[in-house]
């Protein structure tokens, strides 16, 4: 009986842990940038910049503005809006169902059930007319 209980427990407690969003989603994503044509400068309101075709580890909560330029075409600028998306509230409503209301509060606290959209951002830049 004695050991019964103790692998309940210990089943228990895995669950709680990998069904939280923390764990299996991480508090950051890879956010990926691609225009056509490639080589453009992408600047975002976080800081960051790069050239694309580019990708950035980005945390999943909240919202930025990406900002890409190249010379001889038009400046675009795409805000990209964080929400909880189909697996991110997959894990939190598994964190509900075991009862895991501390790894709930960990997750709502850091973001880990956000998702960036649009992502990739795929930007076409049009030339800038003579």
């Amino acid at each position: 009986m004695q050991t019964l209980m103790k692998a309940l427990f210990i089943l228990s407690l895995v669950t709680l842990v990998f069904g939280c969003a923390s764990v299996t989603r991480g508090t950051k994503e890879v956010f990926v940038v691609e225009t056509t044509p490639s080589g453009a400068k992408a600047v975002s309101s976080d800081g960051w910049q790069c050239t694309t075709p580019c990708s950035m580890s980005v945390k999943r909560r909240g919202s930025f503005v990406v900002t890409v330029t190249k010379e001889g075409y038009e400046t675009v600028s795409s805000t990209i809006n964080s929400s909880v998306d189909t697996a991110g509230g997959a894990a939190m409503a598994g964190n509900v169902i075991v009862g895991g209301l501390v790894g709930a509060a960990v997750d709502g606290m850091t973001g880990s059930m956000h998702s960036h959209k649009p992502n990739p951002l795929v930007i076409t830049l049009e030339k800038i007319e003579d």
